[in-house]
């Protein structure tokens, strides 16, 4: 594998520059998502990039480290552009209220309630579009209006914000239907940041999804395509259907209690 700039496998290549290893080796990699599914999968492979090559390269480095050192990898050496919060739930696993105040992130562990934690993954449907998207275009025009200072995409931000502030709560009280209005409040403000955020083929899955019984929802990631998830009344598995009809393909949901690990 060529360690140059450009062309294909950037993240990869990137990797391996700023973690050169000696000698002959091959290296592999495998992601369970799909290609632009907006699952964060680019984030938790820079980690468990990270992670390896400083396996081989006989170095250890903490959690906090393997998510700031995946997102240099990403951002800065591989030049595509987006935040640090996939690394640090790929590097974390289980639930945490992350706070950016650039370069220093703050981390919160929360604590769920087993019974909630296992109602809120029977209940979670996750739906991916069949239809890819590269999240930095979207980040790239956001940010561009954010530095203009438009006060449509001002309002979205700290809309956001508020929306990830009350999350907490209602995930620590174990409040579910508090949990999807959330979800959708959070939605209504991705869509304001950007006209492309919502594309036909998620207007089909939310309508399929809302047919279905869901309480709330949104896109996964920065939206444009990708994936959706919604919270449905009842066990998702009964509304898979519908939405595979709809146009989707349903992933399956469950949640990591460990994040990076290397042997």
């Amino acid at each position: 594998l060529a360690a140059g700039r450009g062309g294909k496998l950037p993240l990869l290549k990137a990797a391996l520059r700023m973690f050169p290893v000696l000698g002959g080796f091959t290296l592999t990699t495998r992601s369970d998502a799909p290609p632009g599914s907006g699952l964060g999968s680019s984030g938790a492979l820079g980690v468990a990039l990270v992670a390896a090559l400083t396996r081989a390269r006989q170095e250890t480095r903490a959690e906090r480290e393997c998510a700031e050192q995946a997102w240099q990898v990403e951002a800065v050496e591989a030049d595509l552009p987006g935040g640090k919060q996939d690394q640090y739930a790929a590097a974390l696993g289980g639930f945490h209220r992350l706070s950016f105040r650039d370069p220093d992130v703050g981390i919160e562990p929360l604590t769920l309630e087993r019974e909630f934690a296992v109602t809120l993954a029977r209940q979670t449907l996750l739906c991916y579009t069949n239809k890819s998207r590269v999240s930095g275009d979207t980040i790239s025009r956001v940010m561009q209006g954010f530095e203009r200072g438009e006060p449509v995409i001002t309002r979205a931000l700290h809309g956001i914000k508020a929306v990830g502030d009350a999350m907490v709560e209602a995930l620590r009280r174990g409040d579910l239907a508090r949990v999807a209005n959330l979800l959708s409040e959070n939605w209504k403000h991705q869509q304001a940041l950007d006209s492309g955020m919502r594309t036909e083929e998620m207007a089909r899955l939310e309508q399929a999804a809302a047919a279905a019984g869901a309480l709330g929802g949104k896109a996964a990631g920065a939206g444009a395509g990708g994936s959706m998830f919604f919270i449905m009344k009842g066990d998702a598995r009964d509304a898979a259907g519908a939405l595979t009809a709809a146009g989707g393909r349903v992933l399956p949901v469950s949640w990591a209690a460990e994040g990076v690990r290397s042997w």
